[in-house]
This record gives structure tokens, C-alpha cells and sequence, in this order.
């Protein structure tokens, strides 16, 4: 075989192995992930610097506590954020008992647990209430315990300066999610366009397999933390 034959070999291969393109989001290039219920682990989890592990949801109204998780995990190496899904901001006395003692099980398993993680969709003109409850639950975490939470693109876009600056007093992080279900929100680059004062430590939320192009001010933005990957299970064929 020619050299030039060898060359357009090893370049047919590599691009078989690698069919998305550059703009499309997968997990080998990231470093934190979600792990929701019903999402099979995958092989990138052995090098996870962050998961962020869906423990349960509150649901219903008043909303109840229901566990998700069938075990505690015992990971060992990556830091792991106890996540809890929010349908509803108006829990029975017992839920936020029940977190606690979640988060305490996890501690006792070994891992190297950061914080917590509450993944709700706060609508951009209720920030003043949602800030209300994130600092009425922060107070109830133990000491060191860091408070995460998920946020709308919409909330750079137009929410209220002093809102989002008493939410930087309450909360450690932001997700930022660009994705609804298994796609990516079109325009999403005009909603990061407006992150530049943001004025809490965020991360982007991307959905794996969806679109990613990583506007060139993020990397100059001090509070920008990185990527989280949503994953998921392979679609059926």
C-alpha cells in the first residue's frame, strides 16, 4: 500500500471511530455530568471530575419526598452533588428532614459529597421568592455544605439585577441549562451573550449528544466554573 493509500486509510478510520462533528456534545470532552434516574452509567463516569447524582423529587402538592435512588452511592474520586428535582416549592414539614438525612447517608457511604442540588425551574420574574426559599433551606444544611441550583437561560436575558445579586449571597453555583428534553434550545449563544456581570459562579448545562459552541467570552468570564453534561441513554433504533 502507498504512502498516500495509508494516509486516506488511517483518516477513513479515525473518521468512522468520530462521526460528530466538531458543534455536537460528547461526554469524552467534559469533565462533570448529571446522573438522572433511569440513565444507565457510561464508561466517561471512570474519569468524572463532578457528577451531580438525581437522589429523588418532591412532587405533588403539598410536595412529598420520593427516593429515586434504589442505593446510596459509594463512588469513590469525583466530587458528588446529592440532586433533587423540584416540582414544587411548597413541601410537607418532613421533606426537608428527609434531604438531610439523604445527604447524611451519603456522607456515611464515603464519598466525597460537596453539596446539594436543587433542579427547579424558577421563572425569571419569581427570583425574589425563590431566593426567599433557597435561604430559608440553606440555613437548615449542615456547615460546609455548599448549595447548588439549576437556572433558565432567561434569567441573564432579563432578570432583575438585585434579585440575581441576593441570590449570589445565598447560593455557590448556577447551572445554566441550554436544552429542554434530549435538544438543545436554538439561539442559545445570544442568552450566554449576556453573562458578562452575572454575578454567581455558573456552569453551562449541556444535554449530550445536542449542540455546543463555546462563545469566546466565556473563558474571559471569572465566574464561568465549566461544563455539566446531561446524559443519556442511546435512542432506539
Amino acid at each position: 500500500m502507498t504512502r498516500h493509500a495509508c494516509a486516506l486509510a488511517a483518516a477513513l478510520l479515525l473518521s468512522s471511530c468520530n462521526p460528530l462533528p466538531a458543534d455536537t456534545v460528547r461526554a469524552e470532552d467534559h469533565e462533570a455530568f448529571w446522573l438522572w434516574a433511569g440513565v444507565r452509567p457510561q464508561p466517561v463516569l471512570a474519569r468524572a471530575h463532578t457528577l451531580y447524582i438525581l437522589d429523588g423529587e418532591v412532587a405533588g402538592e403539598p410536595g412529598r419526598y420520593t427516593v429515586l435512588r434504589a442505593t446510596i452511592p459509594r463512588v469513590r474520586g469525583p466530587e458528588l452533588w446529592l440532586t433533587v428535582r423540584l416540582e414544587t416549592l411548597a413541601w410537607q414539614p418532613q421533606v426537608r428532614p428527609a434531604i438531610l438525612r439523604r445527604l447524611t447517608d451519603w456522607r456515611a457511604a464515603g464519598g466525597r459529597v460537596g453539596g446539594v442540588q436543587l433542579d427547579f425551574d424558577a421563572r425569571t420574574r419569581h427570583l425574589g421568592d425563590y431566593a426567599a426559599f433557597l435561604r430559608s433551606f440553606r440555613a437548615a444544611l449542615p456547615p460546609g455544605t455548599r448549595l447548588s441550583v439549576t437556572g433558565l437561560m432567561d434569567w441573564s436575558a432579563h432578570g432583575d439585577s438585585a434579585q440575581l445579586r441576593s441570590l449570589a449571597g445565598i447560593v455557590d453555583e448556577v447551572a445554566i441549562q441550554t436544552y429542554q428534553g434530549r435538544s438543545t434550545i436554538p439561539g442559545y449563544d445570544r442568552y450566554l451573550a449576556r453573562l458578562g456581570g452575572f454575578p454567581i459562579p455558573f456552569r453551562i448545562g449541556l444535554v449530550q449528544g445536542g449542540e455546543w459552541r463555546q462563545p469566546a467570552a466565556l473563558a474571559r468570564n471569572p465566574a464561568y466554573r465549566g461544563t455539566v453534561v446531561f446524559l443519556l441513554n442511546p435512542e432506539r433504533r
